[in-house]
């Protein structure tokens, strides 16, 4: 690394944290009811402020942010590992251009918590979490199966074609489930806008040890996933058990986005921005396109991402909330479409 380089990865991890830092403060003091600086510092400082204040803090803006900044991490880790799998720069937990994403993250966690609450009568997130993750599972290996079938093996666009046609399957089942229940549907088309509200501590410390598990596969696969951006035939070579690679890789992706869209809802476009962003600072730093850098930047800029729209949605038309999925959506699109343009560009 050249001398001008040396201080760049320590002012990016700074430059993160500070931001991160700030972002978390806004989101503990903004809101229907503001809550100055001082007031925020003084509560998580131990210092009196009215308990007003401190109970809005403590029960709803501390939780809000904590749910905010581990969704947003997992969603971000989810993208960048799969871009890696797969080696495809326009892979992102909730596109259906990435079909087993898209079936693991928002067709497959969306119908089996609804048949666990509507069939099987249960109702808390720790019962139907695991509804969810079985779903994601499920529709990956299926995803993967019918995209294997025929002579020429698995494809992209097979792959592909296989996720549409399953995606399509569990939407349509899912709205066949909750159409049968009005209430069900009241929830469904609130949870299906993404976003953090109305959860609250007990519900972040149970997402926590699957995001964890999730985000430690994910970091410890870096090495691997260095190997295997240089291609199949060079990362055997290297040693790298393919299989097992990819294997880890999925659960991780299960993990991380079966837990955060179980709770928060289908946020798209989080898992395909960050990662490029998170690329692009990385070669600012001198860091290459290394998985023990990339991962935990993609990690960091997706909490940041999450925390802000969330931000962004409570101020921009008081006292109405915008969900954070909407404003996502509306920062990720964009970006969608340059990329895809660029690509295709690239290609002539």
């Amino acid at each position: 690394m050249t001398r001008p380089a040396r201080w760049r990865p320590a002012l990016l991890v700074a430059a993160l944290a500070a931001l991160l830092a700030v972002l978390c403060l806004l989101s503990i003091g903004l809101g229907a009811l503001s809550i100055p600086p001082g007031d925020v510092i003084k509560a998580l400082t131990g210092q009196p402020t009215g308990p007003r204040i401190e109970d809005v803090i403590w029960s709803v803006r501390i939780p809000r942010t904590a749910l905010g900044l581990a969704a947003g991490a997992a969603l971000g880790l989810s993208g960048c590992v799969m871009q890696a799998l797969t080696r495809n720069p326009l892979a992102d937990p909730g596109i259906p251009a990435t079909p087993a994403a898209m079936t693991m993250a928002n067709a497959a966690p969306a119908l089996t918590p609804r048949i666990a609450a509507g069939v099987a009568g249960i109702g808390s997130l720790f019962g139907y979490i695991w509804f969810a993750f079985a779903g994601a599972m499920a529709a990956s290996v299926v995803v993967y199966l019918l995209g294997r079938m025929g002579r020429s093996g698995s494809t992209p666009v097979k792959l592909a074609l296989a996720g549409v046609a399953v995606t399509a399957v569990l939407s349509s089942l899912t709205s066949a489930v909750v159409l049968t229940d009005p209430a069900a549907l009241d929830r469904f088309r609130f949870w299906s806008a993404g976003s953090l509200a109305d959860q609250d501590a007990s519900t972040v410390l149970r997402i926590l040890p699957f995001l964890g598990l999730g985000a430690l596969l994910a970091l410890a696969s870096a090495p691997a996933l260095n190997s295997l951006a240089l291609g199949d035939d060079v990362a055997a070579s290297l040693g790298r058990k393919l299989g097992l690679v990819r294997l880890q890789g999925v659960v991780a992706v299960t993990l991380l986005t079966g837990a955060a869209v179980a709770v928060i809802g289908p946020v798209v476009f989080i898992g395909l921005v960050v990662p490029h962003v998170a690329r692009v600072l990385a070669q600012y730093a001198g860091l290459g396109p290394d998985h023990r850098w990339l991962l935990p930047l993609s990690a960091a800029l997706a909490a940041g991402l999450l925390l802000g729209a969330d931000i962004l949605g409570r101020v921009i038309a008081r006292p109405v909330e915008v969900q954070a999925g909407i404003i996502v959506a509306f920062i990720g699109g964009p970006f969608f479409i340059a990329l895809v343009r660029r690509r295709r560009l690239a290609e002539i």
